[in-house]
């Protein structure tokens, strides 16, 4: 929980001093008004007592009570500020974390739970911050200063505040090992209902097709179900702390009177006044002690929540990264390569390698293919490149340096990259194809219409209602999917990279739009390497070399001729897609 206060500025902390000073302000008023009280009980029982000094008195009750209000509105507004700019840090901070974590790190906190982290996790640690400056300082303050005010008034009424606390602080004890373990499982079912949410929305057109609403919902409910009765099962602990309180308090105060009674009858008649005075501003203080521990509640009731909440922050923020960037560039003549070394794969924890001894190189403006049977390890192998994964043997080359030299935005700036899947963001087609930063000069309108023609995108986008400006939803659902992966391709294109990567990206392409792209294409990147992963033979047929992936090990290399000739499984790919009349008129 500690660590997560890094996040505040000296600004925050300056204004946690002023909180503390408006605080000790407010107990101080507030304990300062049952000593005007006692004096007023006094005069009203005095003869001869003027009705001025009862009301002067009563006015300076008046006047702590509307300073008390005063400064517990500027604690209270302070205190907000504190817990939004908290709230605000440390939601950048794990933003910008959990971008930098590696794919396997996303996968093992899973998206749904990161979502929570960042949204639900930082809410409740926020609400901590509010209310803890408030009440987490000012009720032991009010505590020990009014507990140091009753101590000398009578053993008989400290004892009994003493116990009156002690079996507060025993119940309080209690509901926390009971009810702490159950918010880390409270955490953990808000994200598995995160993402069942996630699931069904992301999925929504098959759970349709397929009339698995009920399932869906069945799914769903056996998820909230169990978060609404861990929830019920912690509000019904909590809620014995309220009767115990009110019991404790009310029980307080009669056993202060009771016992002042006798104390009152037992005196001397010189002295009884005075006692009664004493009895008065006793059972005062005694409730502010108890108004202490009761305000400690309150937050003992947020705080175990807040911890596991701030627990799982810090796994985030403490996270190591796993990939990490490079300390210097050395100079070099080598311009667009891409070079594997032994290369060999596996995946953390995994038991076998999904890559293994992989050698090949690209240099500039050829154009290498993968292609093999699904799981063949096609889209983990030019995943290596950007360095999503890094390689568990050998080397792999961009330029001839090792790509675990570069520090990651260099890497990156050499490379435009098409995903399996194309991700449109939400914003125009402008900002989608002119998206991010290339490491060099601003991507102007000209070269993003450029990039778009050369992706064969034009015809849709011109007949669009904005056309260059015209709307694209979150995830490019408001465009086809051919669409999407041109204009993936083009977002490529516009960054005017060293080497492109293809993952599979001409899949949603009609035969005719594929063949005119790739055309086009290899006029416009004719000095660049491209690295394309496909499973159409006619999307490769032109390369300069094609690598053919089985089972993770290279069993072929070579052009499409030569392929044809000394590699089986190129052969039975090839066949069972085009007939070999057309494959030898290719």
């Amino acid at each position: 929980m500690l660590k997560l206060f890094k996040n505040l500025g000296k600004k925050e902390w300056g204004m946690v001093l002023v909180c503390i000073f408006f605080i000790v302000g407010q107990v101080w008023l507030d304990l300062k008004m049952p000593d005007y009280m006692s004096e007023i009980t006094i005069l009203v029982q005095t003869e001869g007592s003027e009705m001025k000094n009862i009301l002067l008195n009563g006015g300076y009750m008046m006047a702590c009570a509307f300073g008390s209000l005063i400064a517990s509105i500027i604690v209270g507004y302070v205190a907000a500020n504190i817990a939004a700019v908290f709230s605000r840090n440390t939601r950048r901070k794990l933003f910008s974390k959990v971008t930098d974590l590696a794919i396997q790190d996303v996968k093992q906190f899973s998206t749904s739970s990161l979502i929570t982290r960042t949204t639900n996790d930082i809410t409740q640690v926020e609400m901590l911050i509010a209310m803890g400056l408030q009440l987490l300082i000012k009720a032991p303050i009010t505590a020990f200063w009014a507990i140091t005010k009753i101590l000398n008034k009578s053993w008989q009424w400290s004892m009994i505040t003493a116990i009156a606390v002690i079996v507060l602080l025993t119940v309080i004890g209690i509901l926390m090992i009971i009810v702490l373990p159950r918010f880390k499982i409270v955490q953990k079912l808000t994200d598995k209902m995160n993402g069942v949410t996630r699931e069904n929305l992301t999925g929504i057109r098959v759970v349709r097709a397929f009339n698995a609403e009920k399932y869906q919902e069945e799914k769903f409910e056996e998820v909230n179900k169990s978060l609404t009765n861990q929830q019920l099962f912690n509000q019904k602990k909590f809620a014995i702390l309220s009767p115990v309180m009110y019991m404790v308090m009310y029980g307080l105060t009669l056993a202060i009177y009771t016992v002042g009674a006798y104390l009152i009858r037992d005196a001397a008649l010189s002295s009884k006044l005075a006692l009664f005075g004493d009895m008065i501003v006793f059972s005062s203080y005694a409730m502010q002690v108890i108004m202490s521990f009761l305000m400690l509640a309150m937050i003992f009731m947020i705080l175990p929540r807040a911890s596991v909440s701030a627990k799982r922050i810090n796994e985030v923020l403490d996270t190591t990264l796993k990939i990490e960037d490079g300390t210097e560039i050395k100079e070099t003549s080598e311009v667009g390569t891409v070079e594997f070394k032994n290369v060999s794969f596996k995946y953390p924890d995994a038991e076998e390698y999904l890559l293994k001894n992989i050698s090949f190189k690209a240099n500039k403006g050829e154009t290498v293919a993968f292609i093999g049977s699904t799981g063949s390890g096609k889209s983990t192998l030019i995943n290596l490149v950007p360095r999503f994964y890094d390689v568990t043997e050998g080397e792999v080359l961009v330029d001839g340096i090792n790509v675990k030299e570069y520090k990651q935005e260099e890497l990156h700036n050499k490379i435009g990259y098409v995903p399996q899947k194309a991700v449109m963001f939400h914003g125009t087609v402008s900002s989608n194809v002119t998206y991010g930063e290339n490491g060099r000069e601003k991507i102007t309108e000209d070269k993003m219409k450029e990039a778009i023609r050369v992706a064969q995108a034009t015809d849709f986008v011109e007949k669009m209602d904005d056309k260059y400006l015209s709307h694209i939803a979150q995830g490019g659902t408001n465009i086809s999917g051919g669409q999407k992966q041109r204009l993936a391709i083009a977002r490529a294109i516009a960054r005017d990279p060293e080497i492109y990567i293809f993952d599979d990206s001409f899949s949603a392409l009609d035969y005719k739009t594929d063949s005119i792209l790739r055309h086009e294409l290899k006029k416009y990147t004719k000095d660049a390497t491209s690295l394309i992963v496909a499973q159409r033979i006619g999307t490769i047929l032109n390369a300069d070399k094609i690598i053919v992936l089985d089972r993770g090990k290279c069993v072929g290399m070579g052009t499409h001729k030569e392929l044809l000739k000394n590699c089986e499984i190129y052969k039975e790919i090839a066949y069972s897609q085009v007939t070999k009349e057309e494959l030898d008129n290719a």
